[in-house]
């Protein structure tokens, strides 16, 4: 079952002289329940394309389904709310708030939809994710790795259709590097979650299953692994 979409996408910034396309034409697809690692160096488009899938930046043409949902046909409000319920987002910096507790940053994308979390569920990614005796901690009482999933737990409390992961683990050492790897992929096997990773470490994206190359904004290599 497809996930994710794209299909000619482009993004110009500036006209005449000053015109850069950051991405030129980009067709991709994600199937359900699959680990994908985009990988380049700066500039080479990958992180504008995170960006427009995770809602936050419209292509300057081409189309995006995210789920069977057309996001060029959203608003802003409406881009906010499905990018809240559809898709989970994983930043180096962790972004999480201070004043809050582990659990209430956790469960903050329900509490602000004003709905109750299933506690089932919620048990079950905090045990996969190894932090349930740390719920109670304020994000300045937890290690960065600790924060980072905490993190990883909120973007997957909505069981979002797809979970973007942004340099997640620009900002760590190589030990929490690697068990913040292992959770995604644990998260991918044990709760069958579709991940999309961008990264310009290729020993990062070599963790994924399938490895998507970009270079001057263009898919250069998509290739599966194993």
């Amino acid at each position: 079952m497809e996930i994710l979409r794209c299909e000619g996408v482009k993004k110009i910034y500036g006209a005449g002289n000053s015109r850069v396309a950051a991405l030129d034409g980009v067709d991709l697809a994600v199937n359900k329940g699959e680990f994908v690692a985009i990988c380049g160096p700066s500039g080479s488009g990958k992180s504008t394309l995170l960006h427009i899938l995770g809602t936050v930046d419209k292509p300057t043409e081409g189309r995006v389904v995210i789920d069977g949902t057309d996001l060029s046909n959203l608003n802003r409000t409406q881009a906010a709310i499905f990018r809240r319920r559809k898709v989970g987002l994983v930043y180096q910096f962790y972004n999480l708030i201070p004043t809050l507790t582990a659990e209430k940053n956790i469960l903050l994308p329900l509490a602000l939809d004003k709905k109750k979390p299933n506690q089932e569920f919620f048990q079950r990614i905090v045990r996969t994710l190894g932090i349930s005796d740390r719920l109670e901690s304020l994000p300045s009482q937890l290690s960065g790795g600790q924060q980072q999933r905490v993190a990883i737990a909120r973007s997957l409390i909505y069981r979002p259709a797809l979970l973007l992961a942004d340099e997640p683990t620009g900002n760590l050492d190589r030990k929490n590097s690697k068990e913040i790897m292992d959770m995604l992929k644990l998260s991918n096997r044990s709760l069958e979650q579709t991940i999309v990773l961008v990264t310009h470490d290729e020993k990062v994206a070599l963790e994924a299953d399938r490895i998507v190359k970009m270079e001057d904004g263009r898919i250069i290599r998509d290739e599966k692994r194993g």
